[in-house]
């Protein structure tokens, strides 16, 4: 995948944190070379998380987000804050900005015991050198000035240096595969699809089984059996969209393993396991108990959605329960799950590792099942065992 292509979710997102008014803004737009971020002599001109994907030397593909001030005051401030906590669960690294002649306070050591807890990778960088130069910098941070560019260069090496640390290469399919092994993907074209595109766990599939030397045969379920046929030799592995697990199932030959996108998304992102045993939470449910599911993206929903109407209809006829079923998109996750028996999650290709990693932590922390749809799916099919025979470890 070419760095111009690179999704969101597999960049590596860098936060900017810090008071009002210690430069976050205008570090952000010298960093970049753009003006991304509103800059003013205002405090607290910064009122959301702004966003921006780029391609930024030496780090390669990357997602900075400037933030809110962490001392924001009011009843706007503390929304504003809130989101600045938030933006915490899906950085991979996080600069905190602290103007030279302020030095650090009650409200950057609260940021450090954060990124601390949160395992979070950090930089200290002190900013505004060219305004107070006779101020000292500790020992061990970074000295820079958004507004003459002093210190960027060596900021942006450090940066580097963590990216380089954090950033780790995965596998989707390819180390379960040989090369030259075929592979045949089952990719239903629904009205949910994107005109001229598959769906990102597709393409992020398909890419690594070419990556990793394999074979890759694209087709929609009503061909697979003509796409099957015509193979000298059976496939090493059919990867199904879970929206028809069960068709596929009753086509391929239980000697060809089988498992589908989500699952493997799951197992990408890290929490496939805990999805695995999550899934056992579906027996126990009663009337009247909530049940969360919860997609990273947010799209145009349509009639057939999977996320609003396949899975809660699937649970519903599998269950024989009256569920009170709740839905959520995008960055609203709600840290309180309290009111929840179980949650069924998505693959998560639209989030980072660390978001994922956070809110299967968030139901752990209080004890609520997290499964995701890949896993739920074969289990509503009876399938859920064989779907997990590429992963000896988790029958």
């Amino acid at each position: 995948m070419s760095l111009q292509t690179t999704v969101s979710a597999e960049r590596f997102h860098i936060g900017f944190f810090g008071r009002r008014n210690a430069g976050k803004s205008s570090l952000v737009n010298r960093i970049t070379g753009q003006d991304i971020s509103v800059v003013s002599g205002i405090p607290g001109t910064t009122t959301d998380p702004v966003a921006k994907a780029m391609e930024l030397l030496p780090l390669g593909p990357v997602v900075l987000i400037d933030t809110p001030g962490f001392d924001d005051d009011g009843t706007l401030g503390e929304l504003r804050v809130r989101k600045t906590r938030q933006t915490l669960n899906r950085i991979d690294a996080a600069v905190l900005v602290t103007d030279c002649n302020t030095g650090i306070g009650p409200y950057e050591q609260e940021l450090l015991i954060l990124f601390k807890d949160k395992k979070i990778p950090f930089l200290l960088v002190y900013n505004k050198i060219d305004l107070f130069p006779e101020h000292l910098i500790p020992a061990g941070n970074l000295a820079v000035s958004a507004k003459t560019g002093a210190g960027i260069w060596e900021l942006k090496e450090a940066l580097a240096h963590i990216a380089e640390k954090e950033t780790k290469p995965k596998h989707l399919v390819g180390d379960l595969l040989h090369p030259e092994d075929t592979v045949i993907l089952v990719t239903p074209i629904d009205s949910a699809a994107p005109r001229g595109r598959i769906i990102l766990p597709q393409q992020q599939t398909l890419r690594d089984i070419l990556d990793s030397g394999g074979i890759a045969l694209v087709t929609k379920e009503n061909t697979l059996v003509q796409t099957l046929s015509g193979l000298k030799r059976p496939p090493a592995m059919v990867i199904t969209d879970s929206q028809v697990f069960g068709i596929v199932n009753q086509i391929i030959p239980n000697s060809i393993p089988l498992t589908s996108f989500s699952i493997l998304m799951a197992r990408y992102k890290g929490f496939l396991e805990t999805a695995v045993q999550g899934v056992k939470a579906i027996a126990q449910l009663s009337n009247h108990d909530n049940v969360l599911i919860a997609e990273g993206c947010s799209h145009h929903r349509q009639c057939e959605d999977i996320g609003t109407v396949k899975l809660p209809r699937w649970l519903l006829e599998y269950t024989g329960k009256e569920l009170c079923i709740r839905t959520c998109s995008g960055h609203d996750f709600p840290e309180d799950l309290s009111s929840f028996q179980l949650i069924i999650h998505c693959g998560g290709c639209m989030l980072t590792e660390r978001e994922v990693r956070f809110r299967m932590k968030c139901a752990e922390d209080q004890g609520i099942p997290f499964t995701n749809y890949g896993t739920a799916i074969a289990h509503f099919h009876g399938i859920l065992e064989r779907s997990l025979s590429v992963f000896p470890h988790l029958r």
